[in-house]
């Protein structure tokens, strides 16, 4: 882990894959702080995602997302923090967190996703259209960006928010004391 100056765990992954859960359980384990990068930005932005989506589109969010990481690198210490599943997209992002801490990315399969998303009308990238397919194709842009950013892969499906945390912190505590 040389890219990685600080005791920060950072969870990247799609939607869905648990990352808040996990977050708030693994910062409790390891005593160190919890953020959320949505939550974040919706409390910088004053509006909630969907709105910023709806009103402003993609891009201008995506540009949030990068400034807020980028004032976050500056002061994040002993923290678990949640990603936006978007955010590790740009080469600049995903680059950035690989600096912040170790990126751990929690990897569901579609068809978990997609039972844990279901009844969520609040994902802007999922309005619309057949929800298998948009979840689909937006998998397979999006894992390869996430193994490649990662220093860890844990496999959600069919595990528990505390199994997870812990298979993290294992893995975490293992590399921060080489």
């Amino acid at each position: 882990m040389k890219e990685n100056r600080k005791h920060n765990v950072i969870l990247i992954g799609y939607m869905g894959s648990g990352k808040t859960s996990v977050g708030e359980c693994l910062s409790k384990r390891l005593t160190y702080h919890f953020r959320d990068t949505d939550q974040l930005l919706e409390r910088k932005a004053g509006d909630t995602i969907n709105h910023i989506f709806a009103t402003r589109g993609e891009e201008y969010f995506r540009n949030l997302e990068t400034e807020l990481l980028m004032e976050l690198n500056d002061n994040l210490e002993h923290t678990v923090l949640s990603t936006g599943g978007g955010l590790p997209l740009r080469e600049q992002n995903a680059s950035l967190l690989r600096k912040m801490g170790y990126v751990v990315f929690l990897k569901a399969s579609k068809q978990t996703i997609i039972k844990r998303i279901n009844r969520d009308t609040t994902r802007p990238l999922l309005r619309g259209g057949d929800i298998n397919q948009k979840v689909e194709s937006m998998l397979a842009v999006r894992t390869p960006i996430y193994e490649r950013t990662a220093h860890k892969i844990i496999a959600t499906d069919d595990k528990s928010v505390d199994e997870i945390a812990l298979l993290i912190m294992e893995a975490y505590l293992k590399q921060i004391s080489k």
